[in-house]
């Protein structure tokens, strides 16, 4: 009998493991991997919900840069983490793309990580020196195709959104650019304005503030409509290429075996911090959008655009460099 009773005992102990588990989760700080340098966009918008996301939970949220290896190295220490909701990573686009770029895959990323909350998404931008020679998106690929692949164009890294939407438009266009890969997209955006390179392919957020001092002009978005934040500037559909939106999207991962009641108080959490009015002030004078939704809607994005992001690889024979 005191058997029968003691075993019954455990059982409603780990029946009520979870919930207390997510009542006392966290107990500590939260660190955040980002795969690129500080400095940039996924590293600002890292660092602006991990502020708000700091006051709600009562623990600090400290952004920890690890770039390199187009985020791989980010997603691989993220993935030898413990999986207890104390280390995160804000993933963007290249978590679904590295999969089919690398070769062997580094990871699996609808197994070895567990989708916690989208953030939002922000449009890839073409943009070019503000002494540049080419004045509009017609005169760039006039110049491309006077000397093919004479032109080179930087970007965050190998297999990010801008790498993409550039290598699919320049087959569109009947073009040959060079990519030259960043490990995130500061020190590319310098070195365009330095003129060591003529043109980069990053999002709006980053390019914003280069525009307002006159040192950089963007020649087209990919968004499906224009930016509000650059209403002057068309979108590629609008300078003759239909079909090339690229917006890089934002989100929170965990390890795999992160517990599920851990995975619910980091979205509830996640979703107070981007439904802040700060949050969203600074996501929409960047010319992004706030993105709430699901656990489920954001694992089903990742699945989706892994299957997008490898058939453009394999069409396009794109490798890392």
């Amino acid at each position: 009998m005191k058997i029968a009773r003691l075993m019954l005992t455990v059982c409603l102990a780990a029946l009520a493991a979870p919930p207390a588990l997510a009542q006392t989760f966290p107990a500590k700080p939260i660190k955040v991997f980002v795969g690129y340098s500080p400095g940039g966009a996924v590293d600002i918008v890292a660092r602006t919900v991990g502020q708000k996301l700091s006051t709600g939970i009562g623990q600090p949220v400290i952004v920890e840069n690890k770039p390199g290896a187009g985020t791989n190295i980010a997603v691989r220490a993220l993935i030898d983490s413990p999986p207890d909701g104390y280390t995160l990573m804000l993933s963007a686009n290249a978590l679904a793309a590295n999969a089919s770029l690398y070769q062997p895959a580094p990871f699996d990323p609808d197994k070895d990580v567990a989708p916690v909350a989208l953030v939002g998404r922000v449009p890839v931008v073409i943009a070019t020196s503000a002494g540049s020679p080419y004045a509009n998106l017609a005169a760039l690929v006039a110049a491309a195709k006077a000397a093919p692949g004479g032109i080179h164009f930087a970007t965050p890294g190998n297999g990010s959104t801008p790498h993409l939407a550039v290598e699919l438009f320049a087959r569109a266009a009947g073009i040959s650019l060079v990519h030259v890969p960043y490990r995130g997209g500061s020190q590319a955006i310098i070195d365009v304005i330095g003129g060591q390179l003529p043109l980069v392919a990053v999002n709006a957020l980053e390019v914003l503030p280069h525009v307002k001092t006159g040192k950089l002009r963007v020649l087209a978005v990919m968004s499906p409509a224009r930016s509000a934040i650059m209403p002057d500037v068309p979108t590629i559909a609008e300078s003759g290429y239909p079909g090339f939106e690229a917006s890089v999207w934002y989100g929170f991962i965990a390890p795999a075996a992160t517990p599920k009641p851990v995975i619910a108080r980091l979205h509830q959490e996640i979703q107070k911090a981007i439904a802040s009015q700060e949050v969203r002030e600074r996501m929409a004078s960047v010319g992004g959008d706030v993105t709430p939704g699901s656990t489920e809607q954001f694992g089903a994005l990742i699945h989706s655009e892994r299957a997008r992001y490898e058939k453009l690889i394999r069409e396009a024979k794109l490798k890392p460099d």
